[in-house]
């Protein structure tokens, strides 16, 4: 039978998007990981028989009858949208879901308080989320969760029909998962990947530690701002001021050519292949890190990163526990993964069985389906890295002059039109914050 899946997801997997063009739609939805976790729901559910289509939009609840008559299942892959900050996008998805009359099927959703689960700072949000659990409830046999803190957080509001499943973005090479460190020891010619939230503030020293040791080391961003820092410097705002941490231009790692950012997770995970190892604060860097062979460890700031580092058994610190000093050396020989790979065959059949209960199949256990995915991504040309822009050579920098003027002289044919239109929410939507203070310019 003929499978017709809407999945929620900024952006389809082979879809080819210049890094200007990233910038100025938002594609990535504020964060590069967030195509990690979409893209390998994509892939999970690509079987024969299924036909899924990428929502490319926010949620609006007017969307409810096209997509009553045009699919036969919704799939919603979340990450940390119970959290004060997302509630503004929640609701508007839960008043869409209280619509719909076909299935709707939570993946990987999660809570985002401290590492502490401080059930306090929660209370806030109470509502909205149970308001949004009731909905899918209605539609579905459960919520599917990224662990044990999200799971508690639910059951306290009073819902038990909770699975903890953990992320779809480790699933993406299916049941089997090897991983091994290529050297003895990590000396300092080591090939090192950097992550960092840029509001992780005591991540400073650490930065300028492993600038200053490892000559090799790489920072990969994975916000719209530095993507739009890299594109085209400063925004106006930000010129001339300097910070320990890589948010500006004048920053040693900007200025020494150290940063490269991914608009495509294929392409960030070719990247990542060739390095020896991968630490910071971000779990879709780290993950990427690791579905891409690469040994990588984690500095779980919140309960969002550690809840999945804990379900996974990725090797982790508390951020608060890290010593200024920490070494990217010691981190690689504390690594443990045994507990990741030897337990990621249950934890692929745990959420298999989730699919399974909900009526949805697995492109892994459907003949040649996940292989054929795999290969439309070998066939599709993604863009390259994006570096800063006083590296790039000359031609590279007039390409983007002129990718930049098309796009504004776009923006603000539609920004025009709207306003004319007396639409302004719809230029929120159409046009990201950044863009539009450098279109008041």
């Amino acid at each position: 039978m003929h499978q017709r899946i809407l999945l929620r997801a900024r952006k389809g997997p082979f879809d080819v998007l210049t890094p200007e063009e990233t910038f100025a739609g938002n594609w990535i939805s504020d964060n590069t990981g967030n195509l990690v976790f979409s893209h390998a729901a994509n892939k999970l559910l690509a079987t024969s028989t299924a036909e899924v289509t990428s929502t490319r939009k926010l949620a609006d609840p007017r969307d409810a009858d096209e997509i009553n008559e045009r699919y036969d299942v919704f799939v919603i892959p979340l990450a940390n949208a119970f959290r004060r900050s997302f509630i503004n996008r929640l609701e508007p998805m839960t008043r869409l879901i209280e619509r719909l009359k076909i299935p709707v099927v939570v993946l990987g959703v999660g809570v985002q308080t401290n590492v502490d689960g401080d059930r306090e700072y929660l209370r806030q949000i109470d509502e909205p989320v149970s308001a949004f659990c009731r909905a899918v409830l209605d539609r579905s046999h459960s919520i599917g969760v990224r662990g044990e803190i999200t799971e508690s957080y639910l059951r306290t509001l009073g819902f038990s029909a909770v699975e903890q499943i953990g992320c779809p973005s480790m699933f993406l090479h299916g049941d089997t998962f090897t991983l091994a460190k290529t050297r003895p020891e990590l000396t300092t010619d080591a090939r090192i990947a950097l992550t960092i939230s840029p509001y992780v503030s005591s991540m400073a020293p650490v930065v300028r530690h492993h600038r200053e040791r490892y000559p090799n080391l790489c920072y990969v961003p994975q916000d719209l701002r530095t993507l739009g820092t890299l594109l085209y410097g400063d925004a106006p705002e930000h010129r001339g001021k300097h910070s320990e941490m890589p948010l500006h231009t004048s920053h040693p790692l900007f200025v020494e050519d150290k940063v490269r950012m991914f608009v495509d997770p294929w392409t960030w995970m070719a990247h990542l292949s060739g390095f020896d190892f991968n630490f910071g604060t971000r779990i879709h860097g780290t993950i990427t890190a690791l579905i891409a062979g690469t040994p990588g460890y984690l500095f779980a700031h919140d309960s969002r990163t550690l809840e999945l580092a804990r379900y996974f058994g990725i090797p982790h610190r508390i951020m608060r526990d890290v010593p200024a000093d920490v070494d990217a050396a010691d981190l690689y020989a504390e690594a443990d993964y045994t507990a990741l790979t030897e337990g990621h065959k249950a934890r692929f059949d745990t959420i298999t069985a989730f699919l399974a209960k909900h009526d949805l199949g697995t492109s892994f256990a459907d003949g040649d389906s996940a292989a054929a995915f795999d290969r439309r991504v070998a066939e599709t040309e993604f863009p390259p890295a994006v570096r800063p822009a006083a590296a790039t050579g000359p031609a590279e920098l007039l390409i983007r002059i002129q990718r930049l003027h098309d796009e504004n002289r776009r923006l603000a044919d539609t920004v025009r039109t709207l306003r004319a239109q007396g639409l302004r929410e719809r230029i929120k939507q159409a046009v990201p914050d950044p863009v539009r203070r450098m279109l008041r310019r």
